[in-house]
């Protein structure tokens, strides 16, 4: 049985990544350029993201820096408008805690995760959370999971990660910790081939943690 579940945040616990990625092709189209999606996609699974393609085509840094910005802005102005809850996250997540600890460990940043949850239940739930600016190196390298192990004290054939993309796969293979595939259109194109577990919707969690010994 697993005694402790961490969880990605962004597409597994709230619908925010295809908000993220607004913001960021809003924010490029504003100067003229156009984000290709498939591209932003293939570059997620990696720790590339909303302006490499912009590089790639010869943006210079202080365009990005001045457009990160206004990137910034958009997806906080899509977090508090935009619907992002995800269907029977809560209600599961108070099944599961009658089993596990839970946890989670997100590559968003502090201020965006605090709006986020302003009104929301989902933080009650856990027992810390481990945010962009909480750990040096983000997904896919290990060290976000292996420090979510050591502030649990947890054992890694004890610990379920549940994620949503490749890179954060990657991460938990990494690390050497079982990881859960929660269905997310955003990123069903990405190779889930590592991952011990491909589930629909979280609830089926609580039969993974019951009958895994």
């Amino acid at each position: 049985m697993k005694k402790f579940i961490l969880f990605d945040h962004d597409g597994v616990l709230v619908d925010t990544e295809w908000w993220y990625f607004k913001a960021g092709e809003r924010a490029l189209a504003d100067i003229g350029f156009t984000l290709d999606k498939d591209q932003y996609l293939r570059d997620m699974t990696q720790t590339f993201g909303t302006w490499s393609q912009a590089r790639a085509a010869g943006m210079d840094e202080r365009t990005i820096d001045k457009q990160r910005e206004v990137r910034d802005a958009y997806y906080q102005e899509y977090l508090r408008t935009e619907a992002i809850e995800i269907e029977g996250v809560v209600d599961t997540l108070a099944e599961l805690s009658k089993h596990v600890r839970m946890a989670i460990v997100t590559t968003s940043k502090r201020a965006d995760f605090q709006l986020i949850h302003e009104k929301r239940q989902i933080k009650q739930f856990m027992d810390f959370v481990l945010v962009r600016e909480d750990y040096e190196r983000t997904k896919p390298h290990p060290e976000p999971y292996l420090t979510g192990l050591r502030l649990f004290g947890a054992a890694k054939n004890e610990t379920l990660v549940v994620e949503d993309s490749n890179r954060g796969l990657n991460a938990a293979v990494a690390a050497g910790i079982d990881c859960a595939i929660v269905q997310n259109d955003f990123t069903q194109t990405h190779d889930f081939s590592q991952a011990t577990y491909r589930i629909k919707t979280l609830i089926e969690l609580k039969d993974i943690i019951l009958n895994v010994t």
